[in-house]
């Protein structure tokens, strides 16, 4: 499985290209980040972010992208910015029908270290490791698309074997048939 990760951000977004699959080591196919000016109109940057997103899709035809889920902070303003890039780049990929799936930093930082508060070194030093690099990705918002991609290779498996049993196990429900005119139901 290929995968595009997603690290959100109107000022940087990290992209990072992971393949792979659960069990087996996976290989760093690239990792970069997208970046905008932060004194430039709002409009301007979300196509830039846009443009990178596509230049990457194009470029590597990944078979998912998994993009950070925005979680509340106490500073708005991020927040925000953090969201739109996100919607970006779940537009980007929707519009491919490319499968997109979502992933919570606390996700991350399990999957890749063991603790869900892992901080961004421990981070880094996992993703170095995990994909035998010479070196951790810089800026840390490379190293967390890389580290959502990874999530994902791991996670996937497991959440398609539920969504699998979950589905064998509804029961369709019923629907209220209509009795032919003049005979009661």
């Amino acid at each position: 499985m290929r995968v595009l990760g997603v690290d959100p951000g109107l000022t940087r977004c990290g992209v990072g290209v992971v393949e792979g699959v659960a069990g087996r080591p996976l290989t760093m196919i690239d990792v970069g980040v997208v970046r905008t000016p932060a004194d430039a109109d709002l409009g301007h940057r979300l196509v830039a972010v846009e443009r990178g997103i596509e230049q990457w899709l194009d470029e590597h035809r990944p078979e998912c992208v998994a993009v950070e889920r925005v979680f509340s902070q106490h500073n708005v303003r991020t927040v925000m910015g953090t969201a739109q890039a996100s919607a970006v780049a779940i537009l980007c990929a929707s519009r491919r029908g490319i499968p997109v799936a979502l992933h919570t930093p606390s996700e991350v930082k399990a999957a890749v270290t063991g603790s869900g508060r892992a901080d961004k070194a421990q981070v880094g030093a996992m993703v170095t490791r995990l994909l035998r690099l010479a070196a951790p990705p810089k800026p840390a918002d490379a190293a967390d698309a890389l580290a959502l991609a990874i999530c994902h290779i791991w996670r996937a498996p497991a959440q398609n074997r539920l969504q699998q049993a979950v589905a064998r196990h509804a029961r369709p429900v019923p629907t209220a048939s209509k009795a032919p005119k003049g005979h009661p139901a």
